[in-house]
């Protein structure tokens, strides 16, 4: 039986991860972060109905000595790091927190792997948001990065240091340069879910209108159910390499405003309000992916359409506040 390691196992892209590497038939290890919260921190594994096949193992990004001990002890065939201080607005606030736990933490895995596990096969989950101020209109695994957030600039350095220790160490360590991807699962402070979330409490009369900021912004949105798919993909090529993955169709936050609100009947313009303290302080106007050498190379091609993606985000949401209602 094949193992694997998924740091941030708890997340969006963590659980349906987890949910389709066990479908190959792998043994999860998810590193779990104790905290307060322990108790509640399981709900999207519990909501895709695997948390009970996941063997959690203590350790925390910061804490190199546990990685050594976990990657020592249990030997994983492939390491999947996607844990991160991953809300952009939050790294302005803390920085440092940011850089710490995205940057320097993905370094602590990869140090770990060379030091413990070298033969483990690595995934390291890049942003698009490195690429920031835009410098070529369709951006692809060769355009130049400008962050703009300290959360962008600490997923550079951990994206540069994934090639490095390739380079340098001739670990088989791979980064997916992941476009936004979105699901039922999403964070509720990010910007899909708070529309979809709010498109559910205006059509059961729990709220009147949805505060956002900057609807003129645009991105490649796909679904991380796709996504995570990717992410196997490049472990199980040959030669470790580095991949944008997207869907190539960008989409204004406008836009997708009003394909939840149509999904639920309702008339985006009649509840959307522009609220000034929620822009960036810079912001990244459009990311646009090109998947080209995704789909050349490995045969991975987005499936799930952002008006699908939309409805099914609006419908669990609905459902979600019918049951508390209840």
């Amino acid at each position: 039986m094949r193992k694997a390691l998924i740091t941030g196992v708890t997340g969006q892209d963590g659980a349906y991860l987890s949910q389709f590497l066990l479908s190959k038939g792998y043994h999860v290890l998810g590193l779990l972060r104790r905290s307060a919260s322990s108790d509640v921190i399981g709900a999207r594994l519990s909501w895709l109905g695997v948390l009970d096949q996941i063997e959690m193992v203590d350790g925390d990004l910061q804490d190199l000595s546990s990685l050594i001990r976990i990657l020592a002890d249990h030997k994983p065939d492939e390491v999947y790091n996607l844990a991160a201080q991953s809300f952009v607005a939050t790294s302005w606030q803390q920085p440092l927190l940011t850089g710490q736990v995205t940057g320097i933490g993905a370094g602590h895995v990869l140090e770990a792997v060379r030091i413990a596990h070298p033969q483990a096969r690595f995934y390291q989950a890049s942003s698009s948001e490195m690429f920031g101020k835009i410098q070529q209109d369709k951006q692809s695994e060769s355009t130049p990065f400008y962050p703009r957030s300290p959360y962008a600039v600490a997923k550079l350095y951990a994206h540069w240091l994934t090639v490095n220790y390739r380079e340098s160490f001739g670990l088989h360590a791979s980064s997916g340069i992941l476009f936004n991807h979105e699901s039922p699962l999403r964070g509720i402070e990010f910007v899909t879910r708070r529309i979809t979330d709010g498109v559910a409490r205006i059509k059961l009369g729990l709220a009147d209108e949805l505060p956002l900021g900057n609807l003129s912004a645009t991105r490649d949105w796909g679904h991380a159910r796709d996504y995570v798919k990717a992410m196997w993909m490049m472990l199980q090529q040959d030669v470790a390499d580095d991949y944008v993955i997207a869907t190539g169709v960008t989409t204004s936050v406008k836009d997708f405003c009003d394909i939840a609100f149509s999904h639920a009947g309702l008339r985006a313009v009649d509840y959307v309000k522009v609220d000034p303290g929620r822009m960036r302080p810079a912001e990244v106007d459009v990311l646009l992916g090109d998947p080209g050498k995704a789909e050349a190379k490995m045969g991975w091609k987005a499936e799930v359409g952002l008006a699908q993606l939309a409805a099914e985000m609006v419908d669990a949401d609905i459902a979600r506040h019918r049951a508390k209602i209840k």
